[in-house]
């Protein structure tokens, strides 16, 4: 059988202009790769990284980021490039952007070096597949094989989902996850013990792979399914709701999503950059939402918030 042939689209720039870069990528894709390495010895002294991380990745420049989107070979690939190319430049931003040819297999197998075992939140620690960890005293542990979908818990704000996780799941917890991405979120919600987990993405990929990292950690509570944002979604009440995408698709979402949730649900949203904070407050407010709850780290921003 023909592998599938993908093309990564690298954007690579200054270090300080990461969010601008993020935010013009996202238009290509949900499905980010980020490579920046300017906080590393500060992870690393707070014990973020322990001493897994890859010494390749230690002695990267760190005044350099890069921020790839993997996207079919029969997609529109010079029209993805032509439109990034043209808002970087709208922005003034130096960036260089490339068009890398590789199979699937060649994407995964390549960055498995890059990825290593992660503690996220209080409890929960996000361990490849591929690595050996021993579990420590109440760890949680989620085995994630990243493929061709977003969300492996390195990201700031797959951390700050999952932060605010622990504090709303319980075990009576109906759990939905818009954008499921790898399927950590889900995951993770069902490992700290919730009831019934749903997670949902446009892209049939990711619902693959969200699959099968399901069956990987041995958890039967969750669903994974395709759907464009809430089109698909299954009919219902959930008790906790997470929207891990960017600001304008959290925007589109905010104005349906109080039709999936009862008085006392929590939807927890991110992907937001701090500078697009203010038009997702105006239109939380003009939802009829109110914040309980907000943190930072960053650059990133991610929100609690129920039905005022």
């Amino acid at each position: 059988m023909e592998e599938n042939k993908w093309v990564q689209i690298k954007a690579s720039g200054k270090t300080a202009d990461l969010d601008k870069i993020t935010a013009i990528m996202s238009m290509v894709s949900n499905g980010l790769q980020i490579e920046d390495y300017s906080d590393l010895e500060d992870r690393i002294l707070d014990g973020v990284y322990g001493d897994l991380i890859d010494e390749s990745v230690l002695n990267a420049d760190k005044t350099v980021c890069a921020v790839s989107a993997y996207v079919p070979a029969d997609s529109q690939v010079n029209d993805y490039k032509s439109l990034i190319a043209e808002r970087f430049s709208a922005e003034g931003l130096e960036v260089k952007i490339e068009l890398i040819s590789l199979c699937e297999e060649d994407w995964a197998d390549s960055w498995k070096q890059y990825y290593k075992p992660i503690k996220i939140g209080e409890r929960l620690v996000v361990v490849p597949m591929w690595e050996k960890y021993d579990k420590g005293p109440n760890e949680v542990i989620v085995k994630m094989d990243p493929g061709m979908a977003f969300g492996t818990g390195t990201h700031e704000t797959t951390r700050l989902c999952a932060t605010l996780l622990e504090k709303y799941i319980t075990k009576e917890s109906k759990m939905l996850d818009v954008g499921c991405g790898s399927g950590i979120l889900a995951i993770c919600a069902s490992k700290l013990g919730a009831k019934e987990c749903y997670a949902y993405d446009i892209d049939p990929v990711a619902v693959k792979v969200a699959r099968e990292n399901v069956k990987d950690n041995d958890v039967t509570n969750v669903e994974c399914d395709v759907s464009d944002l809430l089109k698909g979604v299954k009919a219902g009440k959930y008790d906790v709701i997470t929207a891990n995408i960017v600001a304008d698709i959290i925007i589109r979402l905010l104005p349906d999503i109080s039709a999936f949730m009862h008085k006392d649900t929590t939807l927890v949203i991110s992907g937001i950059i701090d500078e697009r904070c203010a038009d997702v407050y105006e239109s939380i407010n003009k939802n009829g939402f109110k914040i309980v709850d907000e943190i930072h780290e960053n650059g990133w921003c991610a929100i609690s918030l129920v039905i005022e």
